[in-house]
């Protein structure tokens, strides 16, 4: 038999390790090219792993919660026609100079992220101490290597040249990599290249801008739930990682290098929520999710076309500002493993209908746990709604790379002057902050007013656009 070599690819450009979070083939079992074996956690996101060979699972280098290298070998593959003699078990790496593992945390009760405005669910996240890498089990075979490309041996040599999770994409969108045109370094077939394919009609081409942060990370804290202490434990330590780990050291470092200033407006958002109801019954919408968090974005749009030098960001190493002529608008979301920000591109050429099936994309995305680091880069404006915990409002720090970001507070029914008269309306406060190096007060202001404005008085949606 000939055994080849899986090795852990870098999933989010860049990225150096992965912690594998759940096996989805066992020893024995048969796999084809673009199965997913396996799921895995970066910094950015959980990413499936798709094989990119047929054959038999010969062994698991690594168990569920391990930490793993890039480029270490996570998966073996009997791609000859003799079965293997015995399938190592992959319960545990062989005790090879490993160190002994410290006391694993809770099992999870189910990842399920949930994006900001529609709740969140309580659970917490197997932890596990890192393992030394097993030492290969004897095998009477010749062993390939497995490169991150797919194209390590001779005999592959003939395949077209893609990363794992490109020929997953191309096997879901139905697209054959050999009638690819590929356009990356040594002619690797990318992302674009797939979509291309898939959909060959041309499309606009997109303004040039700056290098999208990275990691991109949720810029405002959100209730996190803790591990249940075991026993009589007074204390109880979560290794910092992943997800979480990323978006602490983006949040420092972004609020420790621009200056933030932030602006507050309460109003009466009234005529906003009658028009939520309004559009729920409107034939011509059926099917799609209408809320208030829709018209928000969509108010924000508005005021980004009436105030364009909001949406920009700071190159320090150029000193240049880098005014961006779309809006990827980003929405928070509140994960198990932290907090992210996936973005819809090009929000602001969207309609009303298209920016809610964007936004039911997104948040059916993010519950299922497969936002992908490509949906969490490149965003140039964020919004964060604090209001669904109750919280009237906060001063939210800026997702790396952006010039502002809106918290949105609850919206109560409260007595307010309306008329001349007090009477009971819906009011809630929105809350901008904004990087001082590029937004001054005036400009952050009349942004801000600018929103409040089209929330108080929908109709400018369509006057104002």
């Amino acid at each position: 038999m000939t055994i080849r070599e899986f090795k852990m690819p870098d999933v989010g450009e860049g990225l150096t390790e992965a912690e594998i979070l759940k096996w989805y083939v066992q020893p024995g079992d048969t796999v084809t090219d673009g199965q997913v074996v396996c799921e895995v956690e970066t910094a950015k996101a959980a990413v499936e792993l798709p094989i990119p060979f047929d054959g038999t699972v010969h062994e698991l280098v690594f168990p569920e919660g391990t930490t793993v290298d890039v480029g270490q070998v996570i998966i073996s593959v009997n791609v000859g026609g003799d079965a293997p003699a015995a399938a190592p078990a992959p319960a545990a790496p062989a005790p090879v100079a490993a160190p002994a593992p410290e006391a694993e945390a809770e099992e999870p009760q189910g990842r399920q992220p949930v994006l900001v405005g529609y709740g969140v669910a309580a659970t917490s996240t197997r932890r596990r101490a890192r393992k030394a890498p097993a030492g290969s089990a004897a095998a009477p075979a010749a062993v390939v290597p497995e490169q991150l490309n797919g194209h390590g041996s001779a005999t592959a040599a003939a395949k077209p040249l893609a990363k794992p999770p490109v020929r997953k994409l191309a096997k879901d969108l139905g697209v054959d990599l050999a009638a690819v045109v590929p356009t990356g370094p040594d002619g690797i077939i990318t992302r674009e290249d797939v979509h291309r394919a898939a959909a060959p009609v041309a499309e606009p081409a997109p303004a040039v801008a700056a290098p999208a942060p990275a990691p991109v990370q949720a810029p405002v804290a959100v209730a996190v739930t803790a591990p249940v202490a075991a026993g009589d434990a007074r204390e109880t330590r979560v290794p910092i990682k992943g997800v979480r780990k990323a978006t602490a050291a983006a949040m420092v470092g972004s609020a420790f290098t621009a200056p933030h200033v932030t602006e507050f407006v309460t109003f009466d958002i009234t005529r906003t929520m009658k028009l939520v109801e309004e559009l729920k019954a409107d034939k011509d919408l059926a099917g799609l999710r209408i809320n208030p968090l829709l018209l928000i974005a969509k108010a924000v749009l508005v005021a980004v076309r009436r105030n364009p030098e909001i949406n920009a960001a700071w190159d320090e190493a150029a000193q240049e500002i880098v005014l961006k002529h779309y809006v990827n608008l980003g929405i928070a979301a509140a994960t198990p493993r932290g907090l992210i920000v996936p973005n819809i591109k090009d929000a602001h050429a969207q309609t009303l209908p298209e920016l809610s099936r964007s936004l039911s994309e997104l948040v059916a995305t993010a519950r299922e746990g497969k936002t992908t680091p490509a949906a969490m880069q490149g965003g140039t404006f964020t919004i964060t709604n604090v209001g669904v915990f109750g919280v009237d409002t906060g001063t939210p720090i800026l997702n790396p790379g952006e010039s502002a970001i809106l918290a949105v507070g609850a919206i109560k029914l409260q007595p307010w002057v309306h008329k001349g008269k007090v009477k009971p309306r819906q009011v809630t406060t929105l809350a901008l902050s904004f990087d001082h190096r590029l937004v001054d007060g005036e400009l952050g202001s009349k942004f801000l007013a600018d929103v409040a404005a089209v929330l108080e008085q929908p109709k400018r949606l369509m006057t104002w656009a």
